[in-house]
């Protein structure tokens, strides 16, 4: 059995913030680029947190809501994000993640036009003390295997847009590999790009999601609208696609929602 949830039909504190799927068990839902997704030392506001209270008010839960992280988006990446909403649901949702059985499709926009119109790219990854990762010389032995495949979408004569399916998990597995290769991500200055873009956002967004149901015998595809703003020239553009950047919402939050991330 097969079900696909591309719009769900209710908004998420705001009314052109999409949410993707929602039951007792899951939320799958738009990050916007530049929005953490779960607290750090910044205390900048946080998706989790901001989740957590709008379930809280949305069903008049008393206390602390649960809510579990299974994978996560880097904080200038957009996109579809999945969250657990009892253990059950994120224990076998994060077996599923280690186990490599999750789809995972982005589209990125890299600098450069690119050679092959398709290919996978198998590397291992070393992750550095600046909490960036590098490719390794071939024949190194050192790090975690990373593997994805891509197909270039279309192209201009300086860039080009790729879909990228992701194989393995690893910390900025598709930032490094695709700038590896020549072609960084437009705007990831960490990864060589040229130049930033306005809001520090980069050019990578989490398309597609297809996870099986937790406690149902059910294939669910969460798929994220391409954002307002997005780098690409984009065919019949929604107007009521989400703004790229967060901060486009950060001040337009309804009154209550945490500033900063809560204590946990």
């Amino acid at each position: 059995m097969s079900s696909r949830s591309e719009t769900f039909g209710c908004s998420f504190l705001l009314e052109d913030w999409p949410v993707f799927y929602l039951d007792n068990h899951l939320l799958a839902l738009y990050k916007p680029a530049g929005l953490l997704v779960q607290g750090d030392g910044t205390r900048d506001p946080c998706l989790l947190d901001l989740a957590r209270e709008w379930i809280k008010t949305r069903y008049g839960k008393p206390g602390r809501v649960f809510l579990g992280i299974v994978h996560r988006l880097d904080r200038p990446v957009a996109g579809a994000l999945l969250l657990a909403r009892t253990s059950k649901a994120a224990a076998r949702l994060s077996e599923q993640f280690r186990a490599g059985s999750v789809d995972k499709r982005y589209l990125a926009v890299v600098e450069g036009r690119m050679g092959q119109p398709a290919g996978r790219l198998v590397h291992r990854l070393e992750r550095r003390e600046n909490r960036s990762s590098r490719v390794l010389s071939v024949g190194d032995t050192a790090g975690q295997e990373a593997r994805l495949s891509y197909r270039v979408v279309d192209a201009s004569e300086t860039g080009s847009l790729v879909e990228v399916h992701l194989e393995t998990g690893r910390r900025h597995q598709i930032r490094a590999q695709l700038a590896h290769i020549g072609h960084p991500i437009v705007g990831d200055l960490r990864y060589g790009a040229a130049t930033p873009l306005p809001q520090a956002q980069i050019a990578l967004l989490a398309r597609e999601l297809t996870v099986q149901h937790p406690t149902r015998q059910t294939t669910l595809t969460f798929r994220c609208p391409i954002p307002r703003d997005w780098p690409w020239p984009v065919h019949d553009p929604d107007p009521t696609s989400p703004p790229w950047n967060w901060k486009e919402w950060a001040g337009k939050l309804p009154d209550g929602m945490p500033a900063r991330p809560m204590a946990t």
